[in-house]
């Protein structure tokens, strides 16, 4: 109902701002320019929220493994793989996207709120800056790379700590973090008045342009997407687990289905958790292990899908991105994806950091959301093949090793 609903602000509001654009009725042009503060009240409350929800998610996801040490080789490498193959889903997003804005229009996107484009720093100065005297002036701030880097080590600490004594704080993370994502659903029950009040004032100013950027948006993360099974999880399949492409896709058809359906990965683990044991024979072990582990941290998808947005949304606001700020980009997305809420749309809300990173504004968050129904449904597809597919490889290379 939700997503139905965030669809017909989006079509009200284009609809309002296309004929405001296209007629200059004065009553049209009116409702356009009044919805404005609605739409500055939505992207506030999404970052009143960002902080302490990236904060609360990445502190119970990395502290829950515990000292890194005791996973063994499974636990070394399945991380190894998430991390890795994460580069370059990014890559493919952002190069993709590179090469679809050739096909958008050109459009003079108005200025949405005073954003400064940051001075590029040098590796060593982006480096240092990483490391923050003060955490809670970086909170305060609004610096997030910073205390993302905070909390990671924080959490990696309390991981070391007795068992007890980490469930404790485990577990009050857990509750902070609930408590967020229970707000994060009120605040996207707003967000069909919210993207009114964004589109329609956009619309009005851009006409037809931003409509059809919106769309070569779509059809390049569909591509990425296929090109990220295509050429990095079906090779690896192949060449590490000796798993047919033919085969795999079988065998997943299941829980690819329910998360494509219901754009949740965490609501696909139970037939995640049967496909692999009963279809593509994974141990039980493995299989109990990595298929929760993945949902909570493992989304190939999503970071490819970030990529990609970033890539688009810098170049509606006219950001450059250099060469430098690309890896800034790069570096951002792949800790944000690795703790992505288990909420619709929340890829979306979560780029704030790679954003904030290369000036371009939170407002153009909006503009994705509006149209995230579609994109998320195959994000959340390609995540659970990804989170099954590690378990298959980890659980191949694990048994030949044991030989």
């Amino acid at each position: 109902m939700l997503n139905k609903l965030i669809a017909l602000g989006l079509i009200l509001g284009l609809a309002v701002g296309l004929g405001a654009a296209a007629t200059d009725n004065p009553v049209l042009q009116t409702i356009a320019r009044e919805a404005e503060p609605l739409g500055k009240i939505f992207i506030n409350a999404i970052k009143m929220i960002v902080i302490p929800l990236v904060v609360s998610v990445i502190f119970a996801s990395i502290a829950r493994l515990g000292d890194v040490r005791k996973l063994g080789k499974i636990g070394g490498m399945t991380l190894a793989f998430y991390w890795l193959t994460l580069i370059p889903a990014i890559l493919l997003g952002m190069g993709v996207m590179a090469f679809g804005l050739r096909f958008t229009p050109e459009i003079d996107m108005p200025s949405v709120e005073a954003a400064p484009i940051p001075k590029l720093q040098s590796v060593t100065d982006f480096i240092v800056s990483l490391i923050p005297p003060n955490p809670i002036a970086a909170a305060a701030d609004g610096a997030l790379l910073p205390l993302i880097v905070f909390t990671a080590l924080f959490a990696a600490a309390a991981g070391t700590l007795a068992t007890e004594r980490r469930e404790r704080m485990i577990a009050a993370a857990e509750d902070v973090s609930d408590t967020l994502i229970k707000l994060v659903w009120w605040i996207l029950y707003t967000a069909p008045i919210g993207i009114f009040g964004l589109i329609a004032p956009a619309t009005a100013v851009l006409g037809w342009g931003l409509i059809q950027s919106l769309a070569v948006f779509i059809i390049c993360v569909a591509i990425a997407l296929l090109l990220f099974v295509g050429l990095v999880l079906v090779p690896l399949l192949l060449v590490i687990a000796k798993v047919s492409p033919a085969e795999f896709l079988k065998g997943t058809m299941g829980a690819s289905s329910v998360a494509f359906s219901t754009t949740s990965t965490a609501a696909a683990i139970p037939v995640s958790l049967e496909e692999t044991v009963k279809k593509l024979g994974v141990s039980e072990t493995v299989a109990d292990l990595l298929i929760p582990l993945g949902a909570s941290m493992y989304r190939p998808g999503s970071a490819l899908f970030q990529g990609a947005a970033i890539i688009f949304l810098a170049h509606i606001f006219n950001v450059p991105v250099a060469i430098g700020a690309a890896g800034t980009v790069l570096f951002a997305t792949f800790l944000v994806s690795l703790t992505v809420a288990p909420v619709p749309s929340s890829s979306v809300v979560t780029m704030a950091p790679a954003l904030d990173a290369i000036g371009v504004p939170v407002a153009g968050l909006a503009l994705v959301l509006g149209i995230d129904r579609i994109p998320d449904m195959m994000r959340s597809c390609v995540n659970v093949l990804g989170q099954i597919g590690a378990a298959v490889m980890v659980d191949t290379h694990s048994t030949r090793s044991q030989e």
